[in-house]
């Protein structure tokens, strides 16, 4: 029976793949984007959830145990896992996943991940985490709590939940649609997130009666399946096989299927800082979930549609720490553009001549001057075009010179987003497009699969022409933007 999470699991992973659902990207774009269209999402995975789980506890076919709320642990680790999965780059489902797109960022989280909660929940750290929990209200559900019946919040829940996804597909239907890949047949093209999300909650209630049915009495979960999969893999414990671990795995299987059929996976190596980045990250989500009893799929999706202290209040302070980590190391800092002496801002101006062009690579952008002329190679490019004599400097998100962005000629402009992952490609695009004059090209490379679609989605946002969008290979793209 356990094998049913090997399949609830896989599907999962292919719903999450193909729906680039990332429940950091959701909590982050409030912060960093201003905007609410992907939370909303994370809405109808609750509001699904809600109903489905109130459905089955009402007619008797399970009976969720809930959690009691404890103050410290909660708002200490939740506040934690939130800073851990901006520099991990995902959450722990989101990690999983992104494993089997073969990001080895994720692989690094995903091990220190697994190892910090193993450590909290039955290693050296298993004391802290139970004396950080003896504070205990006692207090388990909302509706409990104020002697109402739970369906009163569930039809309050969908009801905000539908007006939130009405208003967004309603903007969406009256504003310009983002681009979408040349060429790509239907079945490779990504679900919308707000369909993902229905599928995920879908998933979520079916997953409990089945979970239940081998002796495990929850859902959906991610930090106590990975710590009892190190634990099995360790001490060969048979005990800590069980459906959550099967289902943990099965997110990965899932996603390589889903990522593998449509040329999504690509083995990519990350930098030394994000290496660093991925390993605090990673240690941070395992001590965070322990504590607060769960992480983005055990309270942000689980607990919060049971309408527990719990889930809820770790949701909330999950975010508080997104918005903090983001403040602190997703900030663009926009570079200030050179000026001539009438006060006005040419492109060119802004060339460090100082520094010498380099000569493309692989992976150099194949960009044409004009819109509808073929593409060549990156060494026809810089042969048909005056190359610029230097690299324009922008700043990363940390503040240091970047000389990604490399000048074209004829108003286009090459920004080298490959290796970052999300949310840099947008951010950097953003971050440079500030700096380019209206009608000027960028062009951008990148393999972030989310950038799919973050960048056409920020695009038609902001007023900016897709002018070309092709897949150049396996996990990797190139977009032109012209400025509008």
């Amino acid at each position: 029976m356990i094998l049913t999470g090997l399949v609830i699991g896989a599907l999962l992973g292919i719903v999450m793949q193909r729906g680039r659902f990332c429940v950091t990207g959701m909590l982050r774009d409030i912060f960093l984007q201003k905007s609410w269209r992907t939370f909303a999402a994370l809405l109808v995975v609750i509001s699904v959830h809600a109903i489905g789980l109130t459905a089955l506890t009402s007619a008797g076919v399970i009976s969720p145990n809930y959690p009691s709320f404890a103050p410290l642990a909660v708002i200490v680790g939740g506040f934690m896992f939130g800073i851990g999965i901006i520099l991990a780059g995902g959450c722990a489902s989101g990690t999983w996943y992104r494993s089997g797109e073969g990001l080895v960022g994720s692989w690094i989280a995903l091990a220190m991940y697994a190892l910090s909660a193993s450590a909290m929940k039955t290693g050296v750290l298993k004391g802290f985490n139970s004396g950080m929990k003896q504070w205990d209200t006692g207090l388990t559900t909302i509706p409990s709590a104020l002697g109402v019946s739970p369906w009163l919040f569930v039809i309050v829940l969908a009801a905000v939940t539908g007006v939130m996804v009405r208003h967004f597909l309603n903007r969406e239907k009256n504003t310009v649609k983002p681009a979408r890949l040349n060429g790509r047949p239907a079945w490779k093209k990504p679900l919308h997130v707000y369909t993902a999300g229905a599928l995920v909650g879908l998933l979520g209630v079916i997953a409990w009666p089945l979970s239940a049915a081998t002796g495990r009495n929850d859902g959906l979960g991610i930090t106590t399946p990975t710590a009892n999969l190190l634990n099995f893999l360790v001490t060969g414990a048979d005990g800590k096989l069980d459906w959550g671990v099967m289902l943990v795995l099965g997110i990965l299987v899932g996603s390589f299927i889903a990522a593998k059929s449509t040329g999504e996976f690509r083995v990519r190596v990350p930098d030394a800082t994000t290496t660093v980045r991925s390993i605090a990250g990673g240690l941070l989500m395992g001590v965070g979930a322990a504590l607060a009893g769960g992480c983005t799929v055990g309270n942000g999706m689980v607990q919060t549609s049971l309408f527990t202290f719990q889930g809820w209040i770790a949701l909330l302070f999950i975010a508080l720490g997104v918005a903090v980590a983001t403040r602190i190391w997703l900030k663009p800092t926009v570079t200030q553009p050179t000026t001539g002496e009438d006060g006005t801002y040419s492109t060119a101006q802004s060339l460090d001549h100082t520094v010498g062009a380099t000569a493309p690579d692989d992976n150099s952008i194949d960009a044409a001057p004009t819109a509808g002329a073929p593409r060549t190679s990156g060494a026809n490019v810089f042969s048909g075009f005056a190359a610029a004599p230097a690299a324009l400097m922008v700043k990363d998100p940390a503040g240091a010179p970047s000389k990604k962005l490399t000048g074209l000629g004829d108003g286009y402009y090459a920004l080298d987003s490959l290796g970052a992952v999300c949310p840099f490609p947008l951010i950097e695009a953003k971050d440079v497009m500030q700096t380019l004059q209206t009608g000027e090209h960028l062009v951008i490379d990148f393999d972030c699969t989310q950038a799919t679609e973050a960048i056409p989605q920020w695009a038609a946002t902001d007023g900016h022409e897709v002018t070309d969008f092709v897949e150049k290979g396996d996990a990797s793209w190139q977009i032109t933007l012209k400025k509008g």
